[in-house]
């Protein structure tokens, strides 16, 4: 699933070809993704000037006078910047169809994306209730370390915790509680606040490099220009269960949290 560098880098390669331009018409291929699409949506969006494009947390927010398209990948969507007339394959859902003569397609072969709106001035309720985001001020070890009081379940739950902390999905938590010497099994309240210190700092500084060298490459994910990024090959413990720690040499060892797999080094996490 795309976390938030890969949203990140989506963002950042489609908000140039889509700020102030109008919108000439909105094209559904299908009444639904995940949720339903708004029936009213196409009418809201045609004739508008696109504002900007936003990130919060996974989403995107693609920002008009009177409200705002709120997209989510999901596991396997992207978007992609195309010239008008382009032929739609069988899992391009819909088209925003610009001024410029170009649009904008959301490709989903699973379909757990989605395409919903928020009215300006409103909050939609998927953002209504999120923690801040990592890479802003108020993200920092002292709020972990408040946060996680009495906490009993894994850091590494806790972290993945949208209300507590938004976009570090799997791979950047399991990067992050490696690079502070954290087992992901630890219970969050018996963490202390050093070492959540740690935990920020390194979540912090491992998204902002992930971000600049162009995200994590998934197997469904490519960024906006088709190119590939970059950062997959210098990761420590994700994916990397039975083969040799990069920095002690130890073996990495794997396990399942909430059902998903998760890894770390005996040897450098306590």
């Amino acid at each position: 699933m795309p976390e938030l560098p890969e949203v990140e880098t989506t963002r950042r390669g489609i908000a140039p070809h889509l700020k102030a331009q109008q919108i000439d018409a909105l094209t559904l291929r299908r009444p639904d993704l995940r949720w339903p699409i708004p029936k009213a949506l196409a009418t809201a969006v045609r004739g508008q000037q696109i504002l900007g494009v936003r990130r919060r947390a996974k989403y995107l927010l693609i920002d008009t006078e009177p409200g705002a398209m709120l997209i989510h990948l999901g596991m396997s969507g992207s978007l992609r910047v195309l010239p008008h007339g382009q032929t739609a394959g069988k899992h391009d859902h819909y088209d925003l169809e610009l001024s410029n003569h170009t649009l904008l397609r959301f490709n989903d072969p699973r379909r757990f994306g989605c395409l919903l709106w928020q009215a300006a001035g409103t909050t939609h309720e998927l953002l209504a209730h999120l923690g801040p985001e990592p890479l802003e001020g108020d993200f920092d070890g002292d709020y972990l370390f408040a946060m996680s009081r009495g906490r009993s379940a894994p850091i590494k739950a806790f972290l993945m915790d949208q209300a507590v902390v938004v976009g570090v999905g799997n791979i950047y938590v399991a990067e992050a509680l490696f690079a502070a010497g954290i087992r992901p099994m630890r219970a969050a309240g018996k963490v202390s606040r050093a070492s959540y210190q740690a935990i920020a700092v390194a979540i912090r500084r491992i998204l902002a490099y992930a971000i600049e060298r162009g995200g994590t490459t998934l197997r469904d994910f490519l960024k906006p220009d088709g190119e590939p990024g970059y950062f997959e090959q210098e990761l420590f413990v994700y994916g990397r269960a039975g083969e040799p720690c990069k920095v002690c040499g130890g073996i990495i060892k794997g396990l399942v949290q909430s059902n998903r797999a998760s890894s770390y080094c005996p040897r450098c996490q306590k």
